[in-house]
């Protein structure tokens, strides 16, 4: 079963308990699926699925940082319920130490010594830690272990 089918049933499963939370979260990712397939005229693999859900989690962080600065606590509660309902269907994320332990490797791959060769780290880390860790925490680590 690919991973949009386990959303649409889990859909279905939110209906019939009457999660409407859940259903409604859920839903927004259906959309925003059909939204791609639409426009870019493709049908989407479980890897472009994880890219959708990764984008909307990150949203959904950016605009719970937002309303905790306004405090809004209504509206951050909703982002942080939406999050919780996303991340089941991501890749688990690396710890600290397995995302400090692999960007050790890459720096050593590269050659890399000081912070000017942040971008050739950046570049590689990237690729091989795609869904594993979010750039934003690649970022931190590397600029630790260059410093």
């Amino acid at each position: 079963m690919s991973l949009r089918e386990t959303i649409n049933t889990d859909v279905k499963n939110a209906m019939k308990a009457k999660e409407t939370k859940k259903r409604d979260a859920l839903r927004l990712l259906i959309s925003a699926f059909k939204q791609i397939e639409v426009d870019e005229r493709k049908e989407l693999s479980d890897d472009d699925v994880i890219k959708i859900i990764q984008t909307q989690v990150k949203r959904r962080n950016d605009a719970a940082t937002q309303y905790k600065d306004a405090g809004r606590e209504d509206l951050l509660q909703i982002e942080l319920d939406e999050i919780a309902f996303y991340q089941p269907y991501l890749p688990a994320q690396l710890s600290e130490e397995e995302l400090t332990s692999s960007v050790q490797s890459i720096i050593k791959k590269v050659g890399a010594t000081t912070m000017k060769d942040m971008g050739k780290v950046m570049g590689m880390a990237s690729k091989e830690l795609a869904g594993k860790a979010d750039g934003k925490r690649i970022n931190e680590c590397v600029k630790t272990l260059l410093a």
